[in-house]
């Protein structure tokens, strides 16, 4: 508590000259978004140097990968490892699917409190401090492993991870809006996600690999998975202490001053209020309601399949296998996916590209429709499998995320952002909920082909999006 104190105090200081004008976040909030191209200049991009940012010289290089990278952390543990030690520890599919799917709750309902944190300190503050709230998590849930109501006791704690978590996701994606400008935010976008969902796959690979000999080695598996959690409380709180020191402090980024409990009530319904005021609002959250919606119940089931013994429908591999094979050819493939995405987004824009990774990132589904009908032995085929899973997803995903930051931008751009993620994670929290139950009633082979129907919606969306030819081109040559 002390150290809180003393960041917040610190970062008063550090922004008392930045936080005198009465337009507050919003006014410089806003003129960056729409003034950014003309006001920095080419040579110091070409350098490295954001100008438009106030950054002091310091490269995005520096700090995006390491933020997306901890932005990611705690959304695999909460989804996806949680999930396999549960699996480990004898919990039922139906009961895994349905419990850790409550853990989407706190990132559907951030849009809640995301106006407070656009408004109450800066962004980085808010970074800088969840990321050490959520090492002391993961520690809380290395205590509780070995004790008899592991269970009820360890999602509590992962629902508080999440909270922090959906907190993090809100102060991260809206600094990477202040210190960016909009060619700088296309460019990196897919970098952005790279490092996301190389997160993502540390956690389902080197993690699981790491649980799985730790589980060989003590002969525990409740003290192996206890280490593993040890070591990512660990993980946190050095991305606390590099982050404090190395994210950049934007201009824009300033603490709102001032601010009665009436003005921030004020402020919250009309920044609620005017996102639904949007043109095109219907399409848009029907389209962010349903362009995951195979992938919602896919990623409940995906590591039970992998880890189900044959005679029930699953491969029957071990947890280091289930771990090396997202690890290994599982990061090679989304790095692919990720960059290229990226990489297409900037030269012919979002529109050009919607439909080309929309198909990307429903139709690789079909690699467990085979997996679960034929069963293959070949832990060759199984990598081969997952990579073209990994690689779609990587290439598809860029769109999505490109089209949230197209939707949310305008007045109230970091609040707006975050209420479009929230719809994206009830997108997956309903379905995933389910997913248990249709596995037990549909078995492994059927539940794998209804999530390929469950393309046909999220396709079926995509001819109405209003989507600007020009947005996502890179207009800048970023170094």
């Amino acid at each position: 508590m002390l150290l809180l104190i003393i960041m917040s105090k610190q970062e008063s200081i550090e922004n008392n000259g930045n936080s005198c004008s009465p337009l507050g976040v919003r006014g410089s909030l806003e003129d960056r978004g729409k003034l950014g191209d003309e006001t920095n200049s080419v040579p110091l991009q070409g350098l490295g140097v954001n100008s438009s940012s106030g950054a002091r010289g310091r490269s995005p290089w520096s700090w995006i990968p390491t933020l997306y990278f901890a932005e990611g952390i705690p959304y695999v543990v909460a989804m996806t490892v949680a999930v396999i030690m549960y699996k480990r520890l004898g919990i039922s599919n139906t009961d895994i699917a349905l419990y850790t799917s409550w853990l989407y709750l706190p990132w559907v309902i951030k849009p809640f409190w995301s106006p407070f944190v656009d408004i109450i300190k800066t962004k980085r503050w808010w970074i800088v401090t969840m990321q050490l709230l959520i090492g002391a998590g993961l520690a809380g849930v290395a205590f509780l492993i070995p004790m008899p109501f592991f269970f009820q006791a360890t999602l509590s704690v992962f629902w508080l991870i999440a909270f922090s978590s959906a907190t993090h996701d809100i102060a991260a994606d809206g600094f990477y809006m202040l210190a960016l400008d909009s060619s700088e935010q296309s460019f990196f976008v897919g970098f952005r996600s790279l490092f996301y969902r190389f997160a993502m796959v540390s956690g389902q690979g080197l993690l699981i690999i790491l649980a799985g000999a730790l589980e060989h080695y003590t002969g525990n598996l409740r003290l192996a998975w206890s280490i593993t959690f040890f070591i990512l409380s660990g993980l946190f709180v050095s991305f606390f202490v590099y982050h404090r020191f190395i994210l950049p402090r934007p201009d824009s980024d300033i603490t709102k001053t001032r601010n009665t409990p009436k003005e921030v009530l004020h402020e919250f319904r009309i920044t609620f209020a005017s996102f639904f005021q949007k043109k095109g609002i219907v399409l848009a959250i029907v389209f962010m309601l349903l362009y995951r919606l195979g992938e919602a119940m896919l990623v409940k089931m995906a590591s039970p399949f992998l880890l189900d013994a044959r005679n029930v429908g699953g491969l029957g591999l071990s947890t280091e296998q289930v771990g090396l094979v997202y690890g290994t050819v599982g990061i090679i493939a989304l790095t692919l996916g990720g960059i290229t995405g990226g990489i297409a987004a900037s030269l012919k824009g979002l529109k050009y590209w919607i439909w080309p990774m929309a198909l990307s990132i429903t139709l690789p589904h079909l690699a467990y429709v085979y997996l679960s009908w034929f069963l293959p032995t070949s832990f060759i085929l199984i990598n081969i499998a997952v990579a073209v899973e990994q690689f779609g997803y990587g290439f598809g995903f860029t769109a999505y995320m490109l089209y949230m930051i197209y939707f949310a931008d305008g007045e109230h751009k970091t609040a707006h952002y975050a209420i479009c993620t929230g719809f994206m994670a009830l997108g997956m929290m309903l379905p995933g909920m389910i997913a248990g139950w249709l596995q037990t009633v549909f078995g492994y082979q059927h539940f794998f082909v209804w999530i390929m129907i469950c393309a046909v919606p999220t396709l079926a969306v995509i001819p109405f999006l209003k989507i600007d030819k020009e947005y996502g081109k890179k207009k800048d040559v970023i170094m």
